[in-house]
């Protein structure tokens, strides 16, 4: 007997409005196709590209209305012809970049990973975008050595502070920025806070003389000048969002291709430091290598988060109707780790 649902609960964007602006919906599951599985939808993330998409300013977000919810964790209740039955009750993780803010979903079996049982589906899904996203960047970009020394912006937010824990975990001192009210969670983390309300540069230098052998910057906009000018010698730069341009008004691509402009000029300058921009999405021409990456790189987070090393930062679980103030609450500043939205009660 199929214990497929005829409905989904979702939550959509309908365009550039104030988070209360959300709208729950409900809407007919389409028929499971060849190499389909349908997930009941345990835990969806707020995350920054969702408060970017409610203003319009995500560089390839969809035209409006949409369902945000750019990762998931949920248990997959049915599958479609050509899907491994074991499938059938396993708890996956998915990155969908949209559609994750809905009770089911139905997504293609090949981008399902698989979540330790040991793990809370809350706990899983803060590791899921912000794990690949921290892993990648620290061990594929960057490619930094036990040993080294790294600052992150943001040290207290989602990547931020599963980036510090990656770092650690690999040997790596940590410097991270934060606002005062939180510089005691990012030194639990085990990172050196600098406020980012006063001279972060001058508070990074007066920790690191000689520079730091990396810097992860989500903020872009003109300070991307001082995180490149904190690199030490062959120190790189990776920035991956521009944060402090998303109340600006004009075209919202405008921001990201200045970012690009600056870091391909400082490619070609002769100062032994290097610049690269992190997209999630890159290399998914070649589908196959994409996979196997996310796979990889995700598994390798969730084992060192099921065997304790890492720690998830959960702000707080809020049920998926409640989805306004999920995000209200991830754009106030003043939480740590990631907003986690869970299913109703009823649902």
């Amino acid at each position: 007997m199929s214990t497929k649902p005829t409905t989904a609960v979702e939550i959509v964007l309908p365009g550039q409005v104030a988070p209360e602006g959300l709208q729950v919906t409900q809407r007919q599951l389409p028929p499971l196709g060849p190499g389909q599985a349908l997930v009941r939808v345990e835990a969806s993330g707020v995350s920054f590209a969702e408060q970017q998409m409610r203003r319009g300013k995500y560089y390839d977000q969809p035209a409006f209305p949409f369902v945000p919810g750019y990762d998931l964790v949920g248990t997959v209740t049915e599958i479609g012809a050509a899907v491994d039955a074991a499938l059938i009750g396993r708890r996956v993780a998915a990155l969908t970049k949209v559609g994750g803010w809905s009770s089911h979903l139905v997504l293609d079996a090949a981008d399902l990973i698989p979540v330790p049982s040991a793990l809370d589906p809350a706990e899983a899904e803060t590791f899921v975008v912000n794990g690949i996203t921290a892993w990648q960047m620290l061990h594929r970009i960057a490619k930094v050595e036990r040993g080294q020394t790294i600052f992150v912006h943001g040290a207290n937010g989602g990547v931020g502070s599963t980036l510090v824990q990656l770092a650690r975990a690999a040997g790596i001192r940590v410097i991270g920025s934060a606002s005062a009210r939180n510089a005691g969670a990012v030194e639990a983390l085990g990172a050196s806070p600098v406020d980012y309300r006063g001279d972060v540069a001058q508070q990074v230098r007066a920790l690191a003389p000689q520079g730091v052998d990396a810097v992860f910057d989500h903020v872009g906009g003109p300070g991307i000048v001082d995180s490149f000018e904190l690199l030490a010698p062959h120190g790189t730069l990776v920035a991956y969002g521009t944060a402090s341009t998303k109340n600006d008004e004009g075209n919202s691509r405008l921001p990201v291709l200045k970012l690009f402009g600056q870091l391909m000029l400082w490619n070609t300058l002769p100062n032994k430091r290097n610049a690269h921009f992190y997209n999630i999405w890159a290399g998914k021409r070649n589908l196959t290598r994409f996979r196997n990456h996310l796979a990889e790189d995700l598994g390798k987070v969730l084992d060192l988060a099921a065997n304790g090393t890492l720690h998830a930062q959960v702000a707080a679980r809020i049920p998926l109707s409640q989805a306004a103030d999920a995000l209200t609450l991830a754009e106030s500043g003043t939480v740590t780790g990631k907003v986690v939205i869970v299913p109703d009660p009823q649902l």
